[in-house]
């Protein structure tokens, strides 16, 4: 699973909020975005991460998901020092092949810069037009400026 180094783990108990959070918080997809809030996420989703002995937690992935029909993969990253040993590529494929998602209908995610790991699972873009969301106020999740 990767390289002998690394290690993939579903176990949510494995997972470092203070990697994850530190990560998340400076990314461009939710940059600020507060511990509690990452906390919660963690808590009703499944969850990969990426270990290497030496350093610990070095990736991790999430699906948000009814466990049914429909999920959304979200939050992948691997630290910059540990990049270009296809740790993603085994934490989505770890994610796809869980045991609790085999009867989905849809998968999706959002992603500015990595469509071509996406596309190797068979992610494709969607026609403009039929998917839509709504974004609500950052002050919901993102941590308040300092100096207040």
């Amino acid at each position: 699973m990767a390289a002998m180094r690394y290690e993939i783990s579903l176990d949510p108990a494995r997972m470092d909020l203070d990697v994850i959070h530190g990560y998340l918080s400076r990314s461009y997809w939710s940059e600020g975005i507060r511990r509690d809030v990452v906390a919660a996420s963690l808590k009703s989703s499944i969850v990969a991460g990426a270990f290497e002995a030496a350093a610990g937690q070095v990736g991790f992935a999430r699906v948000v998901t009814d466990r049914a029909t429909f999920a959304w993969l979200c939050d992948v990253f691997v630290l910059e020092e540990h990049r270009g040993h296809g740790l993603s590529k085994h934490m989505v494929q770890a994610l796809i092949s869980h045991p609790e998602l085999q009867t989905l209908r849809r998968w999706c995610l959002a992603t500015r810069d990595a469509q071509g790991l996406y596309e190797r699972f068979g992610f494709a873009e969607v026609p403009a037009g039929r998917w839509y969301e709504m974004r609500l106020p950052a002050e919901r999740w993102k941590e308040a400026p300092r100096g207040r």
